[in-house]
């Protein structure tokens, strides 16, 4: 059922989904294949330190917890239900949670509009609205906050934590990419698996954590389809100037549409209109996953880039030029560098090295010349974002060479973005990790790491464009 326009109680409201001090399972299960025992299991094992309580009239207690028929006879207050019985009888539980009193409902149960029961989910909806509770779902695979330790879902476990909010359309989306987070250290302050829409949409969600959560610095989307048009580029118009966002839209394809109706029932609607409203409102539209998370990650850790002179430091000449054709095409061209940084850097390198840009400091640049170089690069007031390549040469660690990244931009602490690539194999990785858990976005090519400052570019101009061009710091 489409919002009658954002509405700011449900946005506030939406704290007790995300930050909840007590959530009651609604068919919580002692069967290890149901749903509602995986829930329920993923509150107990992820950490969370609120009250549980199951809801079960079969049972007494599941996982040394105390059972209750109903949501009715729990003795205390309930912030969150996270509903997971049988859909025949999920307006029965809605009904018990109004009267009870429940602050927000997270309805995982599937079942409604997106197999044609329109007339059961919109019902649903209705108790919901009558009684002030905000509705997440149906359809879904639950929500997830990081910092609060709550994982009321049936995603595998927690998020890495971090300072992204990702809002899915789709829930098995968001469950495979729970395991990206820990493997690439990509960050989420919480996760909202959204399904059906049938209540709270994208606008209130993207408006509380673009003005109420002082955990998220960016929000990500993954959108098939939107039925509340103007509030969402309301919303976004209100929170770009302040958070970036970054989307995702999926259904461009003759048979994506189709598929993305299949699957939430969503209207996916033309490509190109969804690109001129993202333009209009200030969100970064990316073609992939990857990019999504790239781009998410870069926009977390870093402030935007004011300007339009990246500089691109490399051992490596072909890394060097990989970057600058990625960095052409993402919209953030390659110029020469100034006279008098070139003069700098020379320091930093053979006779036979390059102080153009890029800078090539070559495969003789060990840790030591990789940090002259960057500290040059970050306090010259020409370079509005640094790029930093390294490919695994047998006269380097990676790991030095992360230390020599991360030791000048921590003293520095620079008010302009710096990415970085590490080339090679696991011991590229684990020095990857290490920068990304210091707030330096890493990539394994150099061209996803220009596609990652070409996003922090394009929030530099929505910055420029809709709320002036002081730079963001990032925690």
């Amino acid at each position: 059922m489409r919002i009658p326009g954002i509405r700011e109680d449900v946005v506030e409201k939406l704290k007790f989904m995300f930050e909840p001090d007590s959530v009651a399972v609604v068919g919580a299960s002692r069967d290890p294949e149901k749903i509602g025992y995986q829930c329920l299991r993923n509150l107990v094992e992820g950490g969370y330190e609120g009250r549980i309580y199951p809801i079960n009239p079969n049972a007494s207690e599941i996982m040394g917890l105390k059972c209750f028929p109903s949501v009715l006879e729990v003795p205390g207050e309930i912030d969150l239900a996270l509903i997971v019985v049988p859909a025949k009888i999920a307006k029965r539980a809605v009904e018990d949670c109004a009267r009870k009193g429940v602050k927000a409902i997270a309805m995982i149960t599937a079942g409604f509009s997106e197999i044609g029961n329109k007339e059961g989910e919109d019902e649903i909806v209705r108790i919901c609205r009558e009684n002030g509770i905000p509705l997440l779902g149906p359809n879904i695979v639950g929500i997830a906050n990081s910092w609060k330790k709550c994982n009321a879902s049936f995603c595998q476990s927690l998020p890495y934590a971090g300072k992204t909010a990702f809002i899915s359309q789709s829930g098995a989306l968001a469950i495979a990419l729970i395991g990206w987070t820990w493997l690439y250290r990509v960050g989420l302050s919480s996760m909202a698996s959204i399904g059906n829409k049938a209540d709270v949409d994208f606008s209130e969600l993207i408006l509380y954590f673009g003005e109420r959560d002082e955990r998220t610095n960016c929000i990500a989307m993954y959108i098939e389809g939107l039925d509340a048009g103007p509030e969402f580029m309301e919303a976004c118009r209100r929170v770009s100037p302040k958070k970036p966002l970054v989307a995702l839209k999926a259904g461009k394809s003759e048979r994506g549409v189709a598929a993305a109706a299949s699957h939430t029932g969503s209207l996916a609607g033309a490509p190109l209109i969804y690109s001129a409203a993202f333009k209009q409102c200030g969100v970064i539209e990316v073609n992939s996953l990857i990019e999504l998370f790239d781009s998410a990650l870069a926009l977390s850790l870093q402030p935007p880039m004011l300007g339009d002179f990246p500089l691109i430091i490399t051992n490596g000449g072909g890394a060097g030029v990989c970057a600058t054709d990625a960095a052409e095409r993402y919209g953030i061209p390659i110029s020469d560098t100034p006279p008098d940084l070139r003069e700098s850097l020379r320091k930093y390198m053979p006779e036979f090295g390059s102080p153009k840009n890029p800078v090539d400091i070559t495969g003789m640049g060990t840790a030591d010349k990789y940090e002259g170089a960057i500290r040059e690069a970050l306090a010259h007031p020409g370079v509005n974002g640094l790029a930093v390549l390294y490919c695994h040469t047998a006269i380097t660690s990676p790991m030095g060479v992360a230390e020599a990244i991360y030791r000048p931009y921590s003293e520095l602490k620079p008010q302009k973005p710096i990415v970085a690539a590490f080339i090679g194999g696991s011991e590229c990785e684990e020095a990857s990790s290490w920068l990304k858990e210091r707030g330096i976005p890493t990539f394994p090519s150099p061209e996803r790491a220009m596609r990652a400052l070409s996003a922090l570019r394009a929030y530099g101009k929505i910055r420029e464009r809709f709320g002036g061009a002081g730079a963001i710091k990032r925690a």
